[in-house]
């Protein structure tokens, strides 16, 4: 029997500066300075902007939000939140992967319900975070369609 090869979907960079572009764009109109991430559907980064003002901090934790969602296939504040609810509770670190992070901002792209890649922001409240990185995913998909 033949070999069988797998064909994964993963975005691009033309994926990556859109939701970069929808992002940036509503941080300037609102003033506001943060750091936006994407990373394919195995969570390595393909594009990353540090606004101007933007903590520096916020560079790793961004790429860390997009590779937990592409990795975990889901936001990674589910992350955070199994570790604050669980019973018995457990820190993101025992994932055995120190990139793992549970702070709201990371988000997996889903096309066709596979996990395509993922979106992290990360600089301003976890809420902002959550709603910015959704609007990168949202224009992501839009173009999918």
């Amino acid at each position: 029997m033949g070999a069988i090869m797998n064909t994964l979907k993963t975005l691009g960079h033309t994926d990556a500066h859109k939701a970069i572009d929808t992002i940036k764009t509503e941080m300037l109109k609102r003033g506001k300075a943060a750091v936006i991430a994407v990373a394919d559907t195995h969570g390595e980064l393909i594009a990353l902007l540090r606004l101007d003002g933007a903590p520096f901090t916020s560079i790793q934790i961004a790429a860390n939000k997009a590779y937990t969602a592409a990795r975990e296939r889901k936001p990674s504040q589910q992350i955070g939140q199994s570790a604050r609810h669980a019973e018995n509770g457990f820190d993101p670190a025992f994932f055995g992967d120190a990139k793992i992070v549970g702070w709201g901002g990371g988000l997996p792209v889903v096309l066709h319900g596979a996990v395509v890649g993922a979106v992290g922001v990360s600089g301003l409240p976890e809420a902002e975070d959550i709603e910015l990185a959704q609007m990168g995913v949202d224009a992501i998909l839009s173009q999918a369609e």
